[in-house]
C-alpha cells in the first residue's frame, strides 16, 4: 500500500484500510505453562483506533453506508463502554459522520478526551447502570426521532461476530500455520468469540474456545459483562464455546502489572485474558493457546490502580 492510496482525500479514509491484520505475540512470564504449551496474544491495539473494537465499528459502518441506511443527515448512535465509541468516532471522522455515543458516566478519564478529541458527542448515563443504563438511553433516543439517527447497536447486530468471522480467525489460523488450539476471548458484546470461534470452527472443529468474564457484577474490567447480573446480548450464542473462565479484577490488574515488567502494556480485559490463558494452559501437555489481547495500557493510566501495590 502506498502514501497516495492511504491519503486519497481530506479525511484520510485509507485509515479503515489498515484495520485488522494485528500481531500474535508470544507471552513470557506465566506461571505453570510446560514447554511444549505456547500461549500468543493477539496485539489489537496495532489497530488504528488502538482496540479490537475496530474491526466490528468499521464492518457495522461499512453495512450501513452500503445499505443507505448510514444517509447524508443521519448521525451515528450507540451505547459503549468506550473502546467501540471510538472506533465509531474515529471512523465517523474519516468518513465524514457524525456521531453520538451514550456512554456510562465512570467511563475513564482518556476515553472521554478521545471521544472529545475525534469530535463525537456524548451523553453520559448513570455509572451504576453500566453498558445497559447506556443502552437503554441510546434506544430512547432513537424512539422519539427515528429519522435523525443510524442506530447499527453492536450488542444486537451480526457484523459485530462477522468481522471476526472474517478476519480474526482467518488471521489467528494464518499467522499460527493451522496450529492453534484453543481460543480464549472475553465476553462484552461477544462478537468477537463468536466470530472468531465460529471461523476457527470451520479449519478445527476440535478447538476449544474459551469465555472469559469477571467473576462478579461489580468490576473494574473495562469492556467485558458479567453475564449473570447484565443483558445478555442478542449476538451471544453459548454454543461457540466449550466453557467459562471468571476472573477477579485484582487478578487481571495483577496480570497486567507483571506483563508491564516485561515490557508488555496491557488493559485490564487484555490482563483478564491472559489469567485465563494461563490457567488453560497450566492443564495442558501441548498446545497453542491464542488469548484477545483488547487494548493497551495508555487508556488506564489514570486508573488508581497502577499505584497500588
Amino acid at each position: 500500500m502506498n502514501v497516495s492510496d492511504l491519503i486519497r482525500s481530506a479525511g484520510h479514509p485509507g485509515l479503515v484500510d489498515l484495520v485488522g491484520h494485528t500481531p500474535l505475540v508470544p507471552i513470557s512470564g506465566l506461571e505453570g505453562v510446560p514447554d511444549e504449551v505456547s500461549v500468543l496474544g493477539k496485539a489489537e491495539w496495532f489497530n488504528p483506533g488502538g482496540s479490537v473494537k475496530d474491526r466490528a465499528a468499521w464492518a457495522m459502518v461499512r453495512a450501513g453506508e452500503i445499505s443507505g441506511a448510514l444517509s447524508a443527515g443521519r448521525t451515528l448512535i450507540d451505547a459503549t463502554s468506550g473502546n467501540t465509541g471510538i472506533a465509531y468516532a474515529w471512523i465517523g471522522a474519516t468518513r465524514g459522520h457524525r456521531v453520538h455515543l451514550c456512554v456510562p458516566a465512570n467511563a475513564n478519564a482518556e476515553r472521554q478526551r478521545l471521544l472529545s478529541a475525534l469530535g463525537a458527542e456524548v451523553t453520559l448515563t448513570d455509572s451504576m447502570d453500566g453498558t445497559d443504563g447506556a443502552m437503554i438511553e441510546a434506544r430512547r433516543l432513537v424512539a422519539e426521532d427515528p429519522s435523525r439517527w443510524f442506530y447499527p447497536d453492536q450488542y444486537s447486530n451480526p457484523e459485530n461476530w462477522r468481522a471476526h468471522y472474517r478476519t480474526t480467525a482467518e488471521e489467528i489460523w494464518a499467522d499460527t500455520a493451522g496450529r492453534v488450539t484453543h481460543l480464549v476471548a472475553g465476553i462484552g458484546t461477544s462478537g468477537t468469540l463468536v466470530g472468531t470461534a465460529r471461523g476457527l470452527h470451520e479449519h478445527d472443529s476440535s478447538i476449544e474456545a474459551i469465555a472469559v468474564q469477571p467473576d462478579s457484577p461489580y468490576h473494574a474490567l473495562e469492556g467485558l459483562k458479567h453475564l449473570a447480573s447484565a443483558m445478555v446480548p442478542p449476538i451471544y450464542d453459548p454454543a461457540t464455546h466449550r466453557r467459562t473462565i471468571e476472573v477477579a479484577s485484582e487478578e487481571a490488574i495483577a496480570m497486567v502489572k507483571r506483563q508491564a515488567r516485561r515490557g508488555l502494556l496491557l488493559g485490564w480485559s487484555a490482563g483478564a485474558a491472559l489469567v485465563a490463558a494461563e490457567r488453560v494452559a497450566h492443564a495442558l501437555t501441548r498446545g497453542v493457546v491464542v488469548a484477545i489481547l483488547a487494548d493497551g495500557a495508555e487508556r488506564y493510566m489514570s486508573e488508581p490502580s497502577w499505584e497500588e501495590a
